[in-house]
């Protein structure tokens, strides 16, 4: 690769609405250091957390300008010094990139690049990264699930929702999820939840509730927990556990709710995983890649140039449907 290759990528030059995520086609290729892989990007994920960031709401603002994302699925194009565990011409997924994966190319540290089966394809492969080692960061790091323990997806029918489930019921849980629309409800029933409840509905709660038999749920993995946090700590058995991984806003809670079955309210953020974590996630999914119940839902796709309309849909849509992906 000669460095004046130039690629089509978005760039965010200012934080603001959608519409400050810019097609450029003069972009350079980046080349690839010290264990980094250089991808030649098929397909990427759009993640809820990447429009905060463009929004410039996020706790971590990139430097600008930049391309947003962090999962996408290709093929490695060259690997620089020290990479071992790829070659050109494998077929890849990552949890991260360092140049941003709304764009053609992009360079990955090489413990962020993970080798897609070819059972899947490249859009599968963009709905892995982040849904999945998120959901495995929360049930399992965070949570300390445990095999026939209640687990309550509440937004079940998302990227992370979807993983979670499919984990959840490999992992040998009692899978209750949450959707807002009958598809939605559907998904959710046919990616490993034994039950399924409409989140729109007026006392969804209580039947959450009968479904446990009066027990509460052992652990929730939230989605939207500035609209449900409340209602999930009445939820809880005694010693549940709330894992946060969306929230778009502030709420009010009691905290007697949380002394009345000393349960806990646990923030999750991938961020923060440390390299084994990572390995031990990445390990697990890979079998359930080759054992096929890892099978990513691919919602919502759209071409490169149609970013913007990406990132408002995400956050518009009424219900959520599997991962949404931007295809080169």
């Amino acid at each position: 690769m000669s460095g004046s290759k130039l690629m089509r990528a978005i760039r965010v030059s200012e934080f603001g609405a959608p519409s400050v995520l810019r097609l450029c086609s003069d972009v350079p290729v980046p080349q690839p250091g010290h264990r980094q892989v250089l991808i030649r990007v098929h397909a990427c994920g759009v993640n809820p957390v990447e429009t905060y960031i463009r929004a410039g709401t996020y706790a971590r603002k990139p430097p600008l300008p930049y391309t947003p994302g962090t999962d996408v699925a290709g093929v490695v194009e060259a690997v620089g010094e020290g990479v071992t565990a790829v070659k050109a011409g494998d077929r890849v997924f990552t949890t991260a990139t360092e140049s941003g994966a709304y764009a053609e190319y992009t360079v990955a540290a090489d413990d962020c690049v993970h080798k897609l089966p070819s059972a899947l394809d490249f859009n599968q492969g963009a709905a892995i990264g982040i849904p999945y080692f998120t959901a495995y960061r929360a049930l399992i790091h965070k949570a300390h699930t445990k095999p026939g323990e209640t687990v309550l997806i509440h937004g079940a029918s998302g990227g992370v929702g979807v993983a979670a489930c499919q984990l959840s019921r490999a992992l040998g849980l009692k899978v209750l999820g949450t959707a807002g629309t009958s598809e939605g409800m559907k998904l959710v029933l046919s990616n490993g939840a034994h039950q399924a409840f409409n989140h729109r509905e007026e006392g969804y709660t209580q039947k959450i509730m009968e479904a446990t038999e009066g027990k509460g749920i052992d652990v929730i993995v939230e989605m939207l927990s500035n609209v449900n946090l409340s209602k999930d700590l009445q939820m809880l058995a005694f010693g549940g556990r709330v894992t946060v991984v969306g929230c778009r806003g502030s709420i009010e809670i009691n905290p007697r709710d949380t002394m009345a079955k000393e349960s806990s309210i646990i923030g999750v953020a991938l961020f923060f995983s440390k390299p084994e974590e990572t390995k031990e996630c990445a390990a697990l999914l890979y079998a359930g890649m080759e054992a096929g119940w890892l099978r990513p839902v691919v919602g919502s796709q759209y071409p490169l140039e149609k970013a913007a309309q990406a990132h408002h849909d995400i956050i518009e849509c009424p219900g959520a449907a599997g991962k949404t992906v931007l295809i080169m």
